[in-house]
């Protein structure tokens, strides 16, 4: 047989029997159990049902980044683990393979099959797959009991690996248990009853990404193709789409995964990605409080105001998920609610000039000493954006727009033209207010003194060209300036993404004066720079370039800097933890790591750029895409 088509067995430390190996851990932890396909790698415990190491790649090239399984706390119940071929099965000690068994693991080339069964002398205990989060964040996609467990059918995606569609068989055998935290990710498959005597969880490998001609065949896009759903995280205890499963749910990214669901393939058994979308909105209109909100942050009041660009982001994500789904229904039962959001983003426009404003100043030292009490105005939290901020306002036109339009669908005629006279306003003052002349890009903020701060966003730039902000007569020489920026202060490695600022955030602008954060002590800051946000390389954002790049029909300047990301998306670069224990979604620019989620998801929206790429080839770029 050839190795395509093989399944490889081993046992680890023993021989492998011809028909059978029985092993009794009633007191000794005795070798796993090593499976592999081409697109599975299991290790099987023998002392407990389930796993001591679980990896899946999605497209069956064999690539296994070992993924831990933490064991249950000991004392473990008595059991016998068998191996039959590709299967393991668990019965009491002593008893005759004629019963059957009360678990049993089979691996299959692409599909993982958990069998319980239940009988009154040897009853089953639930099967646990406990991950360590600090080399893989596991998580499960899907929809949410009250207490954090996920319906069936569901994904189970590794990222970085690829995901398995899980169901049941009977349909009613209930959720899947769902705990996650920073350190660990935990899924407890329930085990059969007598209410359901025969229960069955197939987990098939799958690979869930756009479909675009000619790049299966590209090893180029294998990260991409690996790596879509990196950005879909739940957090259980929250019941949201989180950073990652065990961290916080930020509202002001939320357009992202509306973004990226968009173009996301049907998940599994009618489940799509928008359902997860609708899902989180549908909490914050019940009265969830997030990050970006008053109130979210406990002991200490950072965000008296939400911030410039989380009204921004609900609007956005409620618009993507009506237009993709067509879902009148929802959107006529919330549209008061979505009203509400853009009527208080727009009565921040305290000064009648078109632009939304921040309860921040924004000036020049303005920022105390430490860990800021007021957060600023923007997903950038340690920089201090303040009063009118060029990303936050980029958010508010395209939501705007967005909101013009779901007034029309509901005939709300009046609200339509009052919300399309505020996108325009906006839009006719964006590009005079936020262009710097000095460095011929945009300013990433005008402060309440009047003054432009301007550091070389490009993501700054980015937006505000992708999102049409900026004159046609101008965007090309922007993304010149700011290219031509990236070779005098040498940053070449773009396989690190690109830094959120080219030239170091002075003191004096920046809001969190930690080093750890990128907050020195010298005025210009330069030894806080390339330190987390202070010109830290990230895929985060990165997008934006990108998406401008490829809108101006630029290819080649695109791809210089998305080809090399791709490859590190392939290689898993940007999760987990380097050797001075900061994670790898914040790097200097010789790639020590910066970080702390270990996963931060914004980094994979960057993923979105090679669609922009694909329709720049096929030159059916429509830009300004807003309008």
């Amino acid at each position: 047989m050839k190795r395509s088509q093989s399944i490889k067995t081993k046992i680890l430390g023993y021989a492998l029997l011809a028909l059978a190996t029985t092993l009794c851990a009633a007191d000794i932890n005795q070798p796993a159990v090593h499976i592999t396909t081409q697109y599975i790698d299991a290790k099987i415990s023998v002392n407990y049902p389930g796993f001591e190491s679980l990896s899946v790649d999605s497209l069956g090239k064999e690539h296994f980044p070992l993924v831990p399984m933490i064991a249950p706390a000991r004392p473990w119940r008595p059991i016998e683990g068998i191996q039959q071929g590709s299967q393991v099965e668990y019965r009491r000690p002593g008893a005759k393979r004629s019963v059957t068994p009360r678990w049993a693991i089979e691996i299959r080339m692409k599909e993982l099959i958990l069998k319980s069964h239940w009988s009154a002398d040897d009853p089953p205990e639930p099967l646990v797959l406990n991950a360590d989060a600090n080399v893989c964040h596991l998580t499960l996609l899907g929809l949410l009991e009250t207490n954090g467990s996920i319906r069936l059918p569901s994904i189970m995606h590794f990222p970085d690996q690829g995901s398995f569609q899980m169901s049941a068989h009977p349909d009613d055998a209930g959720a899947l248990g769902y705990s996650a935290t920073r350190k660990n990710v935990k899924i407890t498959f329930p085990a059969a009853t007598q209410e359901h005597p025969q229960l069955t969880y197939h987990l098939k490998v799958t690979a869930i990404y756009p479909k675009i001609p000619n790049i299966d065949a590209d090893p180029r896009f294998d990260g991409f193709r690996r790596d879509w759903l990196n950005i879909f995280q739940i957090n259980p205890v929250r019941r949201l789409l989180s950073n990652n499963s065990g961290s916080d749910s930020c509202g002001y990214c939320y357009f992202e995964y509306a973004d990226i669901a968009k173009d996301t393939p049907p998940l599994s058994g009618g489940l799509t990605a928008m359902d997860m979308v609708r899902q989180t909105l549908d909490r914050i209109i019940a009265g969830a409080i997030v990050c970006g909100m008053p109130g979210y942050t406990q002991g200490q009041e950072d965000h008296p105001q939400a911030t410039a660009d989380t009204l921004p982001s609900f609007l956005i994500s409620a618009e993507e998920y009506v237009q993709a789904t067509h879902d009148e229904g929802w959107l006529a039962t919330n549209y008061d609610r979505i009203k509400l959001w853009a009527d208080q983003m727009l009565a921040t426009d305290t000064d009648g000039d078109g632009l939304i404003k921040y309860v921040a100043s924004g000036n020049s030292n303005s920022w105390p000493d430490g860990r800021p009490p007021l957060r600023p105005s923007n997903w950038w939290d340690t920089i201090g954006f303040g009063h009118e901020d060029a990303y936050a306002n980029a958010l508010a036109y395209r939501a705007l727009v967005g909101m013009a339009q779901l007034a029309q669908q509901t005939g709300h005629a009046d609200d339509q033209a009052h919300y399309r006279a505020a996108a325009d306003r906006l839009k006719t003052v964006y590009f005079t207010i936020f262009y710097d002349p000095a460095t011929g890009v945009l300013a990433g903020w005008r402060s309440a003194n009047g003054q432009l701060h301007d550091y070389y966003f490009p993501w700054v730039s980015g937006i505000a060209i992708h999102y049409g902000l900026v004159p046609a007569d101008k965007a090309n020489g922007i993304m010149d300036r700011l290219l031509a920026k990236m070779r005098e202060v040498d940053y070449t490695n773009f396989s690190l993404g690109l830094p959120g600022n080219l030239i170091p955030v002075a003191r004096k602008d920046y809001a969190h004066h930690v080093l750890r954060y990128g907050g020195g002590t010298n005025e210009d800051g330069s030894d806080g720079f390339q330190i987390y946000e202070n010109g830290g390389a990230t895929a985060c954002f990165a997008y934006f370039t990108l998406a401008a790049l490829y809108d101006l029909g630029r290819i080649q300047d695109g791809d210089r800097i998305l080809f090399p990301m791709l490859d590190a998306f392939t290689k898993g670069d940007f999760q987990g933890f380097g050797d001075n224990h900061m994670s790898k979604d914040w790097k200097t620019w010789n790639g020590e790591p910066h970080g702390y989620e270990g996963l931060l998801n914004d980094n994979y929206y960057a993923l979105l750029a090679v669609m922009d790429r694909e329709r720049a080839l096929k030159k059916a770029v429509v830009w300004p895409p807003i309008n």
